[in-house]
């Protein structure tokens, strides 16, 4: 457990019901930290990971719903967050697609989803973390920073985009006690992975480019992601860290 006051901070981290998220959700909470779930409309499965928790399911409290790819349900989620000590940004979406072949809605949608989302949660924590002199805000970029997959452009765009601006905003508060970072991973074994690497040849092609030759686990970059959040790594800020096997390299 961390000291005290860090017991009382609270985190609200996005796409937190399965996966990635969910396992930086459960290692906050292991560390002390109060979580705020998200899913996409799902509500069972934030009810089920609160259990999980031990924690009675309060919509809008400690669990919200809210559609990325709609500007409207983003302001309306904004508007209902309570104080954010820790802000966690997961969630996202990706579209694989023959560059030729990608239309606009295809691409609002994941501009929406990956970048814009992330704009309006962050606009909408900061002032009370400069009030408060803390805060700490992770974004979850991708390798496709560095090695973007043919089919997914756009997404690898988005991405690309998160990164710079964790660049732009970590250089202007930092002064008041906020960091902010990037967490990129690699290929990890979650459910949107499932199908692609139930493919035997194709999850052996994607090995070969992995010198750690194994897939990621989540576990692995709730660790990277729980130590950034806490005074331990309070002198980090503007980076993106990679956690991703060495797939980067």
């Amino acid at each position: 457990m961390e000291n005290s006051v860090h017991n009382l901070k609270r985190a609200f981290i996005t796409g937190s019901c399965e996966g990635i998220g969910f396992a930086m959700a459960s290692s906050l909470f292991a560390a002390g930290y109060q979580v705020i779930l998200h899913d996409k409309q799902d509500e069972d499965k934030c009810l089920k990971a609160l259990t999980h928790f031990g924690i009675e399911p309060k919509k809008n409290v400690n669990y919200f719903l809210a559609d990325f790819q709609s500007p409207e349900a983003v302001a309306g989620l904004c508007e209902k967050l309570p104080i954010i000590d820790v802000l966690i940004l997961n969630a996202s979406t990706q579209i694989r697609k023959d560059f030729l072949t990608i239309n606009f809605e295809e691409f609002k949608e994941q501009v929406f989803t990956n970048y814009w989302s992330s704009i309006a949660l962050i606009q909408q924590v900061l002032p009370a973390m400069q009030q408060n002199k803390w805060g700490r805000i992770i974004t979850l970029g991708s390798v496709q920073e560095k090695k973007p997959h043919p089919q997914m452009a756009i997404y690898a765009g988005t991405k690309s985009a998160i990164a710079n601006l964790v660049i732009n905003l970590a250089a202007q508060y930092a002064k008041d006690g906020i960091t902010i970072n990037n967490v990129s991973p690699g290929v990890y074994e979650t459910a949107r992975n499932i199908e692609a690497l139930s493919n035997a040849d194709y999850a052996k092609a994607i090995l070969k480019k992995i010198p750690t030759g194994s897939f990621g686990n989540p576990a692995d970059i709730a660790a990277l992601v729980t130590l950034l959040v806490s005074q331990q790594g309070q002198y980090i800020t503007g980076q993106t860290i990679y956690c991703d096997g060495g797939m980067s390299l």
